[in-house]
Order: C-alpha cells, then sequence, then structure tokens
C-alpha cells in the first residue's frame, strides 16, 4: 500500500489578519481633497500655524491591503 504525500499547512505571516497601508499626505495635499476628513482638516489647521513643522498624515482614501 503506498502512502499519500503529507503537507503542511502554511502558517500566515501577519497572524490571520489582513494587513492594510495608507499613503501619508501633506497639508496642501489635504487643502484640495474633494472629500476632506476630520484627521486632515485638523492636520491642516495644525500646519497653518506660524513655525509648524509637519511629516503628513495617513490618508485613509489611499488605504490599500498588502500582502494577499
Amino acid at each position: 500500500m503506498a502512502k499519500g504525500k503529507s503537507t503542511k499547512k502554511k502558517k500566515e505571516a501577519s497572524g490571520g489578519r489582513a494587513q492594510y497601508m495608507m499613503r501619508m499626505v501633506t497639508s496642501d495635499r489635504c487643502a484640495v481633497c474633494p472629500t476632506p476628513c476630520s484627521r486632515g482638516m485638523a492636520y491642516c489647521a495644525r500646519m497653518n500655524e506660524p513655525g509648524a513643522v509637519g511629516q503628513g498624515v495617513p490618508c485613509i482614501l489611499t488605504k490599500t491591503k498588502i500582502g494577499g
């Protein structure tokens, strides 16, 4: 009798949950957005103050699924 090959199940690297990525956008991009969000508008308000330095804010409109 021949036995069939046994296969091991692959483990998911993300722990079973989907991972997502969002692009970082600056205040100039948030200012002209056709769908303004509360996070973007708050960031624009902070960046309009004199001397403000910012790295950007994650944009929920650019959310994409990564890794499968």
